[in-house]
């Protein structure tokens, strides 16, 4: 009997001790002993994997490169103004359903996310794309079309922040603009705190910064987006049916088409994302 309540008393202090360090999060729901690293997020990231109702589709080309209305889309769903700064936004389900998680979880930590784009097919980024190409909308205070003879020259500078229409991931409905889509405003005190929450919390529920800062591991693409999270389940899926069923020949109807090829914005753009996030 003696020996039994040795045990007891020994297991019992055990308890007591692993308490606090297994103290769950609020989140995720798992235990903070489980709660990963940012060495580790990549992994987290990747364990998350598409459902099998989509895994097994068959995606149309034209789905990918954004020749659809997402409105009349039984896959996709209208983002509740609650968490938008417009109607009128939509994302696919499975991507409105973490952000959702995500949404919820900022405003318990007293972050306010706030969808300020979502998904964009062929006809709106042929608007942003053509705005710009054409001088009609200014970059950094120029018109371009007045500056900037050079195609190539004029295409790169758009490209800094704008895609090619049918090469932006917005098309899949898998990405978010959130806030506000220029990096200084994430140098603001609220700004910092939105970005802080983001890059410690959003990969437990799928989301990546596409465009981090540009380095040795991502010496081409778009310019460091603060505010660009991709769903990454459904992202990366969809991002390997692109390269398998996309090329050049599909990137046409639209100012400027004729750049895509040799600038080669298949593999210096679409491909050039932040590691964390392939």
């Amino acid at each position: 009997m003696k020996n039994y309540k040795i045990v007891f008393f020994g297991f019992f202090t055990l308890i007591l001790f692993l308490i606090p360090v297994l103290e769950f999060n609020s989140k995720s729901g798992y235990p903070e002993f489980f709660i990963l690293n940012s060495a580790e997020k990549k992994e987290n990231l990747h364990k998350q994997e598409a459902p099998d109702t989509i895994i097994n589709t068959t995606v149309d080309k034209k789905y990918l490169l954004g020749k659809f209305n997402p409105a009349e889309e039984r896959a996709f769903v209208e983002v509740d103004l609650k968490c938008a700064n417009r109607k009128g936004l939509y994302l696919r389900k499975e991507t409105y359903d973490a952000f959702i998680k995500m949404f919820e979880a900022a405003l318990k930590d007293g972050i306010e996310l706030s969808i300020i784009s979502a998904t964009r097919n062929f006809k709106t980024q042929k608007y942003l794309w053509e705005r710009k190409w054409s001088g009609k909308k200014l970059v950094s205070g120029k018109n371009l079309a007045k500056n900037i003879y050079n195609p190539i020259k004029r295409a790169i500078i758009v490209l800094k922040y704008s895609s090619m229409p049918g090469t932006s991931r917005h098309h899949w409905g898998t990405d978010i603009d959130l806030n506000k889509d220029k990096n200084d405003y994430f140098l603001t005190d609220k700004g910092k705190k939105i970005y802080k929450w983001l890059k410690e919390n959003a990969h437990l529920y799928g989301f990546c910064q596409t465009y981090t800062q540009k380095d040795s591991l991502r010496a081409t693409g778009y310019e460091e987006e603060k505010w660009h999270w991709s769903y990454i389940p459904l992202a990366k899926f969809f991002l390997a049916q692109y390269i398998n069923k996309v090329s050049y020949d599909d990137l046409k109807g639209f100012m400027g088409w004729e750049t895509a090829k040799e600038i080669k914005v298949i593999q210096n753009y679409i491909l050039a994302i932040n590691k964390d996030c392939k």
